[in-house]
């Protein structure tokens, strides 16, 4: 069994800015060699989250606004008045939805559905340059 550690970096815009990386991901399968086993993909930082989805514009638009009926840009949070940088909601958001997902894979790919994509959501109030660890786990042939 064999742990290799690999970094991603991803320029986000916020507002629970959604990007598909499973491309990034299964790239960094390959280049590790291992044919079998999972992967971990976490985001470093506490107003950005990890996810799976169907990467496709509506339902993007419609993750968005359902994220802003939950936890609004415009609320008030104890965390803003107290920091005065107006992103509690970033962290409310990240912490429900949760910085990483574990993925098994074979064959140096992922193991996902036919729709079903890795995300990164940036739900901070600003652009990020977003680090992105990803770890590998498994075995070689």
């Amino acid at each position: 069994m064999e742990i290799i550690t690999k970094d991603l970096y991803l320029n986000t815009e916020g507002f629970s800015d959604i990007h598909d990386i499973t491309t990034s991901v299964n790239n960094l399968i390959a280049d590790c060699e291992i044919d079998e086993g999972f992967c971990h993909i976490f985001v470093v930082g506490s107003t950005a989250s990890v996810s799976t989805m169907e990467f496709e514009p509506a339902l993007v638009k419609d993750i968005k606004e359902k994220l802003e009926d939950f936890a609004s840009e415009n609320m008030r949070s104890h965390h803003s008045e107290t920091w005065g940088d107006d992103n509690g909601f970033s962290h409310i958001r990240a912490t429900f939805m949760g910085p990483g997902i574990t993925v098994p894979f074979r064959n140096g790919l992922c193991i996902l559905g036919t729709w079903q994509q890795i995300v990164i959501l940036d739900h901070d109030n600003r652009p990020r340059k977003r680090h992105i660890v990803v770890q590998v786990i498994g075995k070689r042939g």
